[in-house]
């Protein structure tokens, strides 16, 4: 069934660090060998074997269209002809600010990147810049991308492998970043307590998507949002993985406004994008209107804000995000329904478009009960569902995505085949 992909994977080992360009993609959570994909179109992936899978994978959440939807690659393909990068402004990026700060007001000024790491690591120095102090707090088992201070008991990748730390990080790289745990507002009070004064910002993913799909608890934003503003800290929201995925995003849904917001590759229909911004007083503080350097070749690239500008388009027509949030409600309903029938230790969690499947008999708070799931049966369940001709991800410790392109008949054929991939590897 994935003999190329396996032939494939040696040649990658012998050029590619691990056979991969990221570590999750090795398969390295769940055993076998990494599947080597050829196409998309719609809801359905190709693999190098001719093989068809309903992904759930998306792009790791950006394609929230399906793959090559035919407005994105029209505007892509468009923007190409005209030319690939310019490293000079364009008249897409003014757009693109426009769009985003359609969809989240707070973002009074925003910078461009070429990816959510770039954005977070951006808005942290922006806030550091602006108040003038060192410290960050972060939350145990969300993921920021990958700067050095912010590797600290991280999710996504780095809980998949094992490694919540990164080896090569300096302990002063890391000695200003705090760390407790998510949901925890007595930890967060006494941070603010004992540091509070050299506290610069908190940054924090508002729903966690890279310890599996966690919810904040009643209150937990408010008190985040209070004790950063009584303290005189930044409140950075990286919506980089459910950005445009709820309703209003993660800040409208729950009606907490930051000072900064990160965004991602959604804002670029798939290609490498990233964005921060806020307040206006504090992104003032960016060069070249102030003294904080962030910079980037490829930042709001055209090709990029062509398609990102055909994919934001289509998610403010009229029922468009009704109608996706719709089929996610069903088929997490169905998913629940079949796990009762076969009884399964299995618990659920789900928002606007997104999902996840715990192996624990309830869901999750924080990361130390994320960590409680049974990842080995998850391995088994991967790749019993992998056969049937469903791709999720490669760990048991990811959030899992729907699209427009995904159909009631897709959510009854993964209905059927969960039900009997938890027989299989129970």
């Amino acid at each position: 069934m994935f003999s190329h992909s396996k032939e494939l994977f040696e040649q990658a080992q012998a050029l590619l660090v691990g056979g991969v360009n990221s570590p999750v993609r090795a398969f390295r959570g769940v055993g076998g060998t990494p599947v080597f994909m050829a196409k998309g179109r719609g809801s359905k992936i190709e693999d190098e074997d001719g093989n068809v899978f309903i992904d759930y994978v998306l792009s790791w959440g950006p394609l929230i269209l399906g793959h090559a939807h035919p407005a994105v690659v029209d505007a892509a393909v468009g923007a190409v002809k005209d030319g690939s990068s310019f490293g000079a402004p364009t008249v897409k990026e003014i757009e693109m600010a426009r769009r985003v700060q359609s969809f989240y007001p707070s973002l009074e000024k925003m910078r461009l990147t070429s990816s959510g790491t770039e954005a977070c690591m951006g808005a942290v120095r922006a806030a550091r810049g602006y108040t003038g102090r060192d410290k960050i707090i972060k939350f145990e088992g969300c993921y920021h991308g990958g700067a050095d201070y912010l590797l600290v008991k991280a999710g996504s990748g780095a809980t998949t492998l094992g490694q919540p730390d990164s080896a090569g990080v300096p302990a002063s790289f890391a000695e200003h970043t705090i760390v407790i745990p998510y949901n925890d507002i007595h930890a967060l009070e006494h941070a603010f307590a004992e540091q509070g004064p050299r506290i610069a910002a908190l940054i924090l993913e508002p729903v966690a998507g890279n310890m599996g799909l966690i919810l904040p608890e009643p209150g937990f934003l408010d008190a985040v949002r209070n004790l950063t503003t009584h303290y005189n800290a930044l409140l950075i929201f990286d919506e980089v993985l459910v950005g445009f995925r709820i309703r209003g995003g993660a800040q409208g849904h729950f009606d907490i406004k930051p000072d900064l917001t990160c965004l991602g590759k959604v804002i670029g229909g798939g290609f490498p994008v990233g964005c921060y911004g806020g307040r206006a007083e504090v992104m003032a503080k960016v060069a070249p209107e102030g003294p904080v350097y962030q910079a980037g070749t490829l930042s709001g690239n055209p090709v990029a804000m062509a398609a990102g500008l055909a994919t934001l388009e289509e998610l403010q027509k009229p029922g468009v995000v009704d109608d996706l949030e719709a089929r996610t409600a069903a088929l997490v309903s169905g998913l629940k329904e079949a796990a009762k029938k076969e009884e399964a230790p299995v618990s659920f969690s789900s928002i606007g478009s997104m999902f996840c499947i715990f192996f624990r008999d309830r869901q999750p708070v924080n990361y130390t009960e994320a960590m409680q799931g049974d990842a080995q049966r998850y391995g088994r369940f991967f790749h019993a569902m992998l056969k049937r001709g469903i791709y999720l991800a490669p760990s048991a410790y990811e959030t899992a995505f729907l699209s427009t392109a995904h159909s009631y008949e897709d959510i009854d054929k993964t209905v059927a085949a969960f039900r009997e991939a938890l027989k299989e590897s129970g």
